[in-house]
């Protein structure tokens, strides 16, 4: 009959109804018996082999005295300190420095127009804050006649400051540069070429990157020793226009040469329109100098880098305005972003 044949298949494979109910279970997915059962915490079980370092710890020595173990955590204690100390500083917001601009007291003007003023136009401030880095105005220091004695020096800023930034501005002064001003109109800032003079060459000697715009770009070559075109329109008369009454909505095109590194910076391009807002220009260029961009219909220089340091750059231009020019303008991002990674590393 057929319990009869049931039994003797059971028999025969050594199944019961509680394994078989078992073997269901595991199949549909079921914890093994004893699956989140309590250790059993009082038995003696040995560890793997392979639960065994290879060799006893380094920190663990025949030879070890309670002097060398000592000299080790005050070691691995001073390691942890300096790692500390190197996160402060790479984490650290850059400082960066701005010039100041000079506003000179007018004879016989009384209140503000009587004072001297220093001022950086909000425009070159808020492009270089755009990158989240903290910008300072750096004032004149250590003029004669001070009714403030300090001992605070330019040198004082190139220290604790990661970069310099050169903004425009008044006309470099033709003395600055070894020649006579050939027209009353011209005749420059000198108090200001000193200032900035002195400012870039302590920012240089520190290793600190520098960026000059427009007058900045002309005191780097006048720094090197170059000379500077006092009136373009004058001297060259076969260059075209460089100014025009519609100010920073003047522009014109910028070629960058074979060697540029405004190359690197802007990829794939080797013609830009730039703004332009200036009736001077490099003339003879400063030693270990190179020419970065020159003007496209003219060959007026346009930007100028100095090769002996990391970063020691001058643009003609102004950046700064180029995002409010509209979209047919060089966006200016990558040469302030390359700047501000120079300051990183060089802030050490």
């Amino acid at each position: 009959d057929t319990s009869g044949t049931a039994e003797a298949a059971g028999a025969t494979t050594g199944a019961t109804p509680a394994a078989e109910d078992a073997a269901t279970a595991r199949s549909a997915g079921a914890p093994p018996p004893g699956f989140g059962a309590a250790p059993d915490f009082s038995a003696t079980n040995p560890p793997p082999p392979n639960a065994f370092p290879p060799s006893p710890p380094r920190y663990l020595r025949q030879s070890d005295s309670a002097w060398s173990v000592f000299g080790r955590i005050i070691a691995a204690r001073a390691r942890q300190l300096f790692d500390r100390a190197g996160q402060r500083i790479t984490q650290r917001t850059l400082r960066i420095g701005v010039s100041a601009r000079i506003f000179h007291p007018e004879p016989g003007a009384k209140g503000l127009r009587g004072k001297t003023l220093q001022y950086l136009e909000e425009s070159i401030a808020h492009w270089v804050m755009s990158r989240d880095v903290i910008v300072f105005m750096i004032p004149t220091v250590g003029h004669q006649g001070m009714l403030h004695p300090s001992n605070i020096r330019l040198r004082d800023y190139a220290k604790h400051l990661d970069g310099l930034l050169l903004q425009g501005g008044a006309d470099v002064s033709p003395q600055t540069y070894a020649e006579t001003a050939v027209s009353h109109e011209w005749p420059g800032d000198r108090v200001r070429d000193m200032y900035e003079l002195e400012l870039l060459h302590e920012f240089v000697e520190s290793g600190k990157p520098v960026l000059g715009v427009c007058r900045g770009c002309q005191l780097i070559n006048v720094a090197f020793g170059g000379t500077l075109y006092q009136d373009i329109a004058t001297d060259v008369p076969t260059a075209g226009a460089h100014v025009n009454e519609n100010y920073d909505q003047h522009r014109h095109g910028v070629h960058f040469p074979d060697g540029s590194t405004l190359l690197n910076m802007f990829p794939g391009r080797r013609d830009a329109i730039v703004n332009s807002i200036h009736h001077q220009a490099v003339k003879t260029l400063g030693r270990d100098l190179n020419i970065e961009a020159v003007s496209a219909s003219d060959g007026i220089i346009e930007a100028v880098r100095y090769r002996r340091a990391p970063f020691v750059m001058g643009v003609q231009w102004h950046p700064e305005f180029h995002r409010a020019g509209g979209p047919e303008l060089l966006d200016c991002t990558p040469l302030l972003d390359t700047f501000l990674r120079v300051a990183r590393e060089t802030r050490f």
